[in-house]
């Protein structure tokens, strides 16, 4: 400790019993003076205002350095302290983004391992799919899920299967996914989880089954989401439940990722699996590239190229659920088009019928998120008969 200024630690006691209410940048400034004479009981204090500070500010240097600065704060909080490990990893969570908002990934790769030794391992392994380094990703995934986080939940398990199946782990990636499954089945069951989401969740096992070469298994799991279809056809949902968008799009983005460059660390790629935890470089990246392919589909189709036209389509509409898709406001209305599209594009091409069977149950999918059940039973019917 240096040497103290007594008139400054004065004037912040003064500021601070004030009666008015303080601004954020003045508990910042007497809580930095304060804490250097009672660490104990104002380093904590610190680390929560510089935190609330930085989510103010608009310039991305600034929110660095205050993010830093709680960081080296949190360090400094005594070992023993409860709430020491939380708060240090709440200010390298924020201190993370604000780097890789800023592009700087191999500081941001660095702190995102420190979290991890500290026990917050998501985030490390979201930062290792996006680089392509799924199996380091994958060992993180079951490290989280079979030491205390919910077993079963939706969120972490299929991150974890994603990139088992990045891995090229197909089999144990169908066993991981297939656990959930197995969850979704029973509570939809006992109607504590949406049927919807079983049937997404039934047919993205039947995509993987298929890609791993294990056909029958993957017909049989389009036959009972068909069944779980025309159950919701006939007699709709049993019950309103909230906004379960977030699920759609999740599946939807991972069906597409074998249609995407490789991830690796110069060009890195959404996690796909994971619920938009993606870095804010790689977000905007990808979203980035949708001109670039709506000028690609332009060309396509004037030179009449309709194989790849539908393959760029869906790329682009994979983009704009993955951008607002999460939003239930005029949600029919604003992605109907795309699907529409998509299926307008391969019933030309009658000799792929494969394209027009991944096209119908794209937009099968979406309209049972739209809760449009009748024409989605349609479109997935017309699809199984495809495969079949």
């Amino acid at each position: 400790m240096g040497k103290i200024d007594h008139d400054a630690v004065l004037r912040a006691r003064v500021l601070l019993l004030g009666s008015g209410r303080l601004s954020e940048l003045q508990l910042v400034t007497a809580y930095r003076v304060l804490a250097e004479v009672s660490p104990k009981a104002y380093l904590p204090k610190l680390v929560d205002a510089l935190l609330t500070l930085s989510y103010h500010t608009r310039d991305p240097k600034v929110d660095v350095a205050l993010r830093a600065e709680a960081v080296g704060a949190a360090r400094r909080i005594e070992a023993g302290e409860p709430s020491r490990t939380e708060r240090l990893c709440r200010a390298l969570d924020a201190y993370q983004r604000a780097l890789f908002a800023l592009g700087r990934r191999a500081e941001g790769r660095t702190v995102c391992k420190e979290m991890a030794e500290a026990g917050w391992n998501g985030r490390l392994a979201n930062i290792l799919a996006e680089e392509g380094r799924f199996r380091e990703a994958a060992e993180l995934n079951e490290k989280a899920v079979r030491n205390g986080q919910p077993e079963h939940s939706f969120w972490h398990m299929v991150e974890w299967a994603a990139n088992l199946e990045g891995a090229g782990l197909h089999d144990k990636a169908s066993a991981v996914f297939g656990e959930l499954l197995d969850e979704t089945r029973r509570k939809a069951a006992e109607q504590d989880k949406s049927p919807a989401i079983l049937t997404w969740e039934l047919v993205h096992l039947s995509r993987m089954r298929e890609a791993a070469g294990h056909g029958a298994d993957a017909a049989a799991l389009r036959r009972e989401a068909l069944t779980v279809l025309e159950e919701l056809a006939t007699t709709g949902e049993p019950k309103n439940w909230s906004c379960i968008l977030a699920w759609w799009v999740t599946l939807f983005a991972l069906s597409g990722r074998a249609d995407e460059p490789a991830a690796t660390a110069e060009s890195p790629m959404p996690p796909f699996g994971a619920d938009r935890q993606w870095s804010a470089d790689t977000r905007e990246a990808f979203l980035g590239t949708l001109p670039e392919l709506e000028a690609q589909a332009a060309g396509l189709r004037e030179a009449g190229r309709l194989p790849e036209l539908a393959d760029v389509q869906r790329r682009i509409s994979i983009r704009a659920a993955l951008r607002d898709g999460g939003r239930p406001h005029r949600f029919e209305e604003r992605f109907k088009p795309y699907f529409d599209e998509g299926v307008a594009l391969a019933r030309r091409l009658p000799d792929d019928p494969a394209r027009l069977a991944r096209a119908l149950t794209d937009r099968a999918m979406f309209l049972v998120a739209a809760r449009t059940f009748e024409p989605a039973h349609a479109d997935f019917a017309e699809a199984v008969t495809l495969l079949a």
